[in-house]
């Protein structure tokens, strides 16, 4: 697809993968949304917002315990599996709508708690969504990033982002831990506290959700069997008969929370005027 932009890689790649990546075990692990409506600590006078929701499944976690769950996404496609899911799920309480990340379409303070789930690898410029997500993020809110991250090595994580890029032409970069800590710090959020949960997989699986284009599934297959003896790409993974299996979805949890004035909240002293570091949530 030369000469297309970026937003259109994304939706030609989320379009394709809609239906099954909002299915896909590791995205639907009802334990793991439910730690993040745990980090989040949701009360019903809340509403939240999630960025790039992709088949809504965390705004439909969060639907039962705030008043209004919003989702935006670039694609369409997406938009109709959360609309979908949510009409299953007999909700009333949420919105789905499509828009750009980097410019959100919401006033300021308009949300308590402001989430993105796996997205951010896919940003060609995350400072400038988790920017945004502040922005909209209202005094006494919580903002939670979910998303999977490199190690710390240059070389694996180069190697690590090569194979996302040859499975998912959307992909843009994974970081590492120690960049996506320095996201909230420039945004003005301080240090965030961390968690880490891990979701395991096998490369059979990944490949029957993704949409590589021709001859590269063979490449992937490949750098994740060497990575098995070498551990080239940073990421556990392990041999077993004929399946390749591996932890790619090793996520990393915390949670910020904004400063609610006058309260007491006993923490470092925030660099963003409104927002006191509690932690975030991440992905590996």
């Amino acid at each position: 697809m030369t000469g297309t932009t970026h937003q259109e890689l994304i939706r030609d790649q989320f379009t394709r993968q809609a239906q099954l990546f909002s299915t896909a075990a590791p995205i639907t692990n009802e334990a793991a949304l439910q730690m993040i409506v745990r980090a989040a600590r949701p009360s019903p006078a809340d509403a939240m917002l999630d960025i790039a929701c992709g088949g809504g499944l965390v705004v439909c976690a969060f639907a039962p315990h705030v008043t209004h769950a919003t989702g935006i996404d670039v694609t369409p496609a997406m938009l109709d599996q959360a609309r979908k899911l949510a009409a299953e799920k007999g909700l009333e309480n949420v919105e789905f709508r499509q828009g750009d990340a980097t410019a959100l379409p919401y006033p300021d303070a308009a949300f308590a708690v402001v989430t993105s789930r796996f997205s951010f690898h896919h940003f060609p410029e995350p400072l400038a969504v988790l920017r945004e997500m502040v922005r909209v993020c209202a005094p006494g809110g919580r903002v939670l990033v979910i998303d999977t991250y490199t190690a710390e090595d240059r070389a694996k994580a180069a190697l690590f982002n090569r194979l996302e890029l040859l499975r998912d032409p959307s992909h843009v970069r994974n970081l590492p831990l120690s960049e996506h800590k320095a996201l909230f710090a420039a945004a003005g959020l301080g240090e965030p506290q961390v968690s880490f949960y891990e979701l395991g997989s096998t490369v059979k699986n990944l490949l029957a959700r993704s949409f590589p284009n021709p001859g590269d599934d063979a490449k992937i297959v490949e750098m994740f069997r060497a990575s098995a003896a070498d551990d080239r790409l940073g990421v556990p993974v392990r041999l077993a008969g004929d399946q390749i299996e591996f932890v790619r979805l090793r996520l990393f949890q915390g949670r910020i929370l904004a400063r609610i004035a006058g309260t007491g909240i006993r923490h470092r002293r925030p660099e963003h005027p409104l927002i006191e570091p509690v932690g975030h949530v991440v992905v590996v």
